[in-house]
């Protein structure tokens, strides 16, 4: 079955940075008057649709998707118009009405049937927002009412999604076809899933939702059809399917890998001509006289020209001469934090337009645990999108996600991938590692550790994974370090919680890392406005922290979070809750997993295992 299209028609908007964590590919965006799905690569016109330079998520993406993929692609930019029926206003990233059941909004009627039933029409409007399905009834006024998406749709672990099977469900297991109008409405208020009914107009069939949830799912629902609408095609699949709400947030989980830009070089020109190093090597080897002509014609030019032809040209040699080809050196490496580490902790500041870094001191009273504090006036993030999960959120290290939960992004290997570049300013905090090593060797320490570990082997035993993939205990100290300061820094700096980031640098072994970087960005190119690196200074940093560690000690939970066992229902986090320790999705890389007030302070479990104790 083909699925109803809505491409030559503007229906809403979405900012890019939407587009990979809220509705990206795969996923239900809910418009004013309907729900669509982003459809797959496969589908999208690459007119303007800009390909960034980012050489290592590139590598990164190459080495999970295949070496087909070619480029990193901004989504397609719309540029404003009043006429949505003008050419330019078809530019943008195509989607289709997703589900195809569609309900009559009227109390008294609440039909409901697929779109291609041909009891709904598509009306159109002068505003995207405006667009909306009508059904052929007459409602309260004589008017034609808003059909509105049906409510249930179906999903399974595989990153399948469906329709609800309406009449199968309603029939107990049989499908009449036509002839036996449906209806769905509650009877009662509350909302719940045994007062909502899907009822024949014909042989007078009902049945309650809630028979479609939970235990009751396996048999009284098809086996999954392995249906991936966004790219219109089926597979084979032996996964149980599970009843979802419309806009639930475990429709879709994004697969991110994103990485920040770093210098490529000392100088600055050195940078640049290694950022553009695949359009100028073809330069390198002509004569000096011949190249000199020839550069200030290439695209990147405008970017080059203030540093000037012979600079330009000497870096170009310089480059050429050490047999730096595209992509070669630590670009290939897939670690993609071990080099943002050492552009982090080096100890002479950056000064490049995508990322200038300058040290600060390190606050009096910290000095014992905290080796080094930079800030970061200026730097880059790009994000690419490879793939998403339902049910289940991808793993920690999303690189290394079992494919087979990864929904693809097109029926064909992508040969290139959507991204999303945002630009903002951050605080480097970089740990004593001699402190660190000797707090991992702590024998109280060691025990929590084994607890924790016990409560992760768990957690992935119930979902049938293989064992390993333990952070380490380090990683746990940093990340909810990392949280309580988000909290903190929220109090001060003018952004929201959700609007600053972390990242996470935790190894152990012969090239250690102990560091985060607390960080906001923005899609605006001129990034954000410099809030959250004055809290950075030696005089407001040490008080923040004192702060941010002081109210870590106690939960409004307490003391049922500082008591909890995460091995009594493998859970991967410790004494950890909404009211002390998550974070939004936009601001932990985790996932909210890999938490433990108890490995930062002392709390009411006193286990005698915090850092700062």
């Amino acid at each position: 079955m083909s699925e109803p299209q809505l491409r030559q028609l503007r229906v809403g908007a979405l900012r890019p940075n939407q587009l990979l964590h809220t509705y990206g590919i795969g996923s239900v965006a809910d418009l004013p008057s309907l729900s669509v799905m982003p459809l797959g690569l496969d589908h999208w016109e690459l007119a303007r649709a800009t390909v960034i330079t980012e050489d290592r998520l590139l590598a990164a993406m190459r080495a999970k998707l295949g070496h087909q993929v070619q480029a990193l692609r901004l989504p397609p930019h719309l540029p404003e118009t009043s006429d949505p029926y003008a050419e330019w206003a078809r530019i943008g990233v195509p989607v289709a009405l997703f589900p195809a059941w569609l309900r009559c909004s009227d109390t008294r009627c609440n039909q409901l049937a697929p779109v291609e039933s041909g009891l709904f029409e598509l009306v159109s409007a002068p505003t995207p927002d405006k667009v909306r399905y009508v059904h052929t009834c007459r409602g309260n006024g004589g008017g034609r009412p808003t059909a509105v998406p049906a409510r249930f749709v179906l999903a399974c672990g595989n990153g399948h999604l469906d329709d609800f099977p309406w009449s199968y469900f309603a029939h107990r297991g049989s499908d009449p076809g036509a002839g036996h109008p449906l209806q769905l409405s509650e009877r009662g208020s509350t909302g719940e899933t045994t007062n909502i009914f899907v009822t024949c107009g014909q042989c007078e069939a009902a049945r309650p939702i809630s028979d479609a949830i939970g235990a009751l799912a396996d048999r009284n629902l098809p086996a999954c059809r392995g249906r991936h609408p966004h790219l219109g095609s089926y597979e084979p699949c032996d996964a149980p399917p599970r009843t979802l709400a419309l806009g639930a947030t475990n429709s879709w989980f994004a697969m991110q890998a994103a990485v920040f830009s770093v210098p490529k070089a000392e100088h600055p020109v050195d940078h640049l001509v290694a950022e553009f190093w695949p359009t100028l090597s073809v330069l390198a080897p002509l004569p000096a006289q011949t190249g000199t002509m020839i550069l200030p014609t290439q695209t990147c030019w405008p970017e080059l020209q203030p540093h000037g032809v012979d600079k330009v040209w000497a870096a170009i040699q310089r480059r050429h001469e050490a047999g730096d080809a595209p992509g070669g050196g630590d670009w290939d490496n897939l670690d993609l934090h071990l080099p943002e580490w050492r552009a982090f902790t080096a100890s002479v500041g950056a000064a490049l337009p995508d990322f200038t870094t300058r040290p600060e001191p390190v606050p009096a009273g910290h000095r014992d645990w905290l080796s080094q504090v930079v800030l970061v006036p200026r730097l880059r993030r790009v994000a690419a999108l490879y793939g998403f999960t339902r049910i289940d959120a991808p793993e920690r290290d999303v690189l290394d996600t079992p494919d087979q939960c990864r929904a693809p992004l097109s029926a064909e290997p992508p040969t290139w991938v959507p991204c999303a570049e945002t630009r903002g300013e951050g605080i480097f905090l970089r740990f004593a590692e001699e402190r660190i090593v000797a707090w991992e060797h702590d024998p109280a320490v060691k025990a929590r550790e084994h607890l924790l570990i016990r409560a992760h082997d768990k957690w992935r035993a119930q979902r049938q994974l293989p064992p390993g993939g333990w952070p380490g205990l380090r990683y746990l100290l940093l990340h909810t370090l990392a949280h309580t300061l988000i909290r903190e820094l929220a109090l001060e700096c003018g952004y929201s919680a959700s609007g600053i980031g972390e990242r996470v640098y935790a190894r152990a072994g012969d090239s250690p890392m102990a560091g985060v970087l607390l960080y906001t960005a923005a899609p605006d190119s001129e990034g954000t406005l410099g809030g959250l690196v004055t809290l950075g200074r030696a005089d407001r940093l040490g008080p923040l922290i004192d702060r941010a560690l002081h109210g870590a000690r106690l939960c409004s939970s307490d003391p049922l979070c500082a008591e909890h066992d995460p091995t009594v229902h493998g859970r991967l986090a410790g004494a950890a809750c909404h009211a002390c320790l998550y974070a939004a999705e936009t601001s932990c890389e985790g996932g909210n997993h890999y938490l433990d007030r108890s490995l930062l302070v002392d709390t009411l479990a006193d286990n005698e295992c915090g850092f700062f104790r």
